[in-house]
């Protein structure tokens, strides 16, 4: 079960980042033109550039304090904010009817979901 979560925690932490690197480097246009990246036409920069380093903090938070052994209370801390930011995701998605992207995002959310059940209950760090 521990190396599930290792895993599934490496998983999210890997997406996030890549996420989070584009969303931070590309041009809003360039996204917009993206499958997936429509959304972005409804939003300013600004604040697809802040979902961006969410995403960071998000791959960072999944693994780094665990690692280290500093604070990895985060990690399941990290795991459900990562739930509440697929929800939204799934649902802005879903609402444009792009409904393949509203899946991925669940899927997403299922794992964190999963990595947050194990890291507060049977392998928490504190146990």
């Amino acid at each position: 079960m521990n190396l599930a979560l290792w895993i599934g925690a490496g998983i999210l932490a890997v997406i996030a980042l890549a996420g989070g690197a584009v969303k931070t480097s590309a041009p809003k246009e360039k996204l917009a033109a993206s499958p997936g990246g429509e959304w972005t036409r409804d939003v300013g920069a600004g604040a697809v550039k802040a979902l961006g380093a969410l995403e960071i903090l998000a791959a960072v938070g999944l693994v780094l304090p665990a690692a280290t052994g500093v604070a990895p209370v985060l990690v399941p801390v990290t795991a459900l904010c990562w739930v509440l930011l697929m929800a939204g995701a799934a649902t802005v998605h879903g609402r444009r009817g792009e409904h393949r992207f509203a899946a991925l995002n669940l899927a997403y959310l299922a794992l964190a979901a999963f990595i947050a059940w194990g890291r507060l209950g049977p392998e928490s760090f504190t146990g």
